[in-house]
């Protein structure tokens, strides 16, 4: 079993010292959400595939559905303070465009290196 870190002041500044920001989507219920199953489907593929887009480009950093709430239904973490460029890259997603889904942009500080464990 491993010990207790110590988290001291100092570790906690040099720690945020490092950090940065980045910019914040959030996915919401769009109105327009009545596609018949089949081309709701269609839309879902197409926008899946221009966030894996994104990030192969290294634009999205972290992307994901919320799986329990009926208004929001996703987070992104964008590698940019841009939240203009954040804008326009979410007007080009296909669940966007359909309606689907609308988005709000917010800053938001992290630090570098933090990631999701695997498996």
């Amino acid at each position: 079993m491993e010990g207790k870190a110590e988290i001291t002041d100092a570790f906690i500044q040099k720690t945020i010292a490092s950090g940065k920001q980045y910019c914040v989507r959030v996915y919401k219920a769009g109105p327009n959400r009545n596609q018949p199953p089949d081309e709701a489907e269609k839309i879902q593929m197409e926008h899946l595939r221009y966030l894996f887009q994104l990030r192969a480009e290294g634009k999205l950093l972290i992307n994901g559905p919320i799986i329990d709430d009926p208004e929001i239904k996703g987070i992104s973490i964008f590698n940019t303070t841009d939240k203009e460029e954040v804008k326009r890259l979410s007007e080009g997603d296909p669940a966007v465009k359909a309606g689907r889904l609308v988005y709000e942009i917010y800053d938001w500080f992290g630090l570098p290196g933090d990631c999701l464990p695997e498996g």
